[in-house]
């Protein structure tokens, strides 16, 4: 048999779960220091396992040359990495990956490009999906 809390055991859960919501809210836009500019920090991580094989590192070249670099011409950052995923199917996928690095400005051709970007990443090589981590930064160049 349960019983019921008193309204100071209410008080108290009620004040940690707002208390620990507030720990899940966005944070404030970022101030960003003399010199330095906001911008925007994404960044892709594009599985290599398809079906019959994994994406070669010449495609992945191809890639890059053909839609991402025209894209983003003023640079860009690509890592190696080796990761872990939980498929729709609950199956969890380990694979090797590439993770794309761009720091660029908010402007409005940057939402076309990137729906461009892993749009035809998903289509040529038969991905599920492309995982996109988006935060603010500060950007200088010393």
């Amino acid at each position: 048999m349960f019983s019921l809390l008193s309204r100071p055991g209410w008080v108290a859960i009620s004040l940690g779960f707002t208390l620990a919501l507030a720990g899940c809210a966005l944070p404030s836009p970022m101030t960003c220091q003399p010199g330095e500019q906001a911008q925007v920090h994404d960044l892709f991580y594009f599985g290599t396992d398809r079906p019959g094989g994994r994406v070669t590192d010449a495609q992945w070249a191809n890639f890059l040359a053909e839609v991402v670099t025209p894209h983003f011409p003023d640079g860009l950052t690509v890592l190696s990495g080796q990761g872990q995923w939980r498929s729709s199917s609950g199956e969890i996928i380990r694979e090797g990956s590439h993770v794309l690095s761009l720091v660029h400005r908010q402007e409005p051709t940057v939402g076309p490009a990137i729906d461009t970007i892993v749009t035809t990443y998903k289509q040529r090589f038969q991905q599920e999906s492309v995982l996109r981590v988006r935060s603010a930064a500060c950007v200088s160049f010393r």
